[in-house]
């Protein structure tokens, strides 16, 4: 489970993001989500799909289950 933590983390950094930057986006407190990145809070459903809607990739991606960044197709809408 370790992954999401540093996932999480090297999305961030990745795009030169500082914590406060990515928490006004986000709408937490910097204190918050530090504890996030170091695996001491879990992180809420609501936040995952957050994050993977920023960072334009799954939330797959960000827990471990896969390796591929890119996001899957969104659903087809029904008439």
């Amino acid at each position: 489970m370790l992954v999401v933590y540093e996932r999480i983390r090297n999305l961030r950094e990745d795009k030169d993001l500082s914590q406060e930057q990515l928490c006004k986006y986000l709408n937490c407190k910097q204190r918050t989500y530090s504890d996030y990145e170091r695996g001491k809070l879990d992180i809420p459903t609501p936040l995952l799909f957050a994050l993977a809607d920023f960072h334009q990739t799954s939330i797959d991606y960000l827990l471990g289950r896969t390796d591929q960044k890119t996001p899957y197709p969104p659903p087809k809408k029904r008439s």
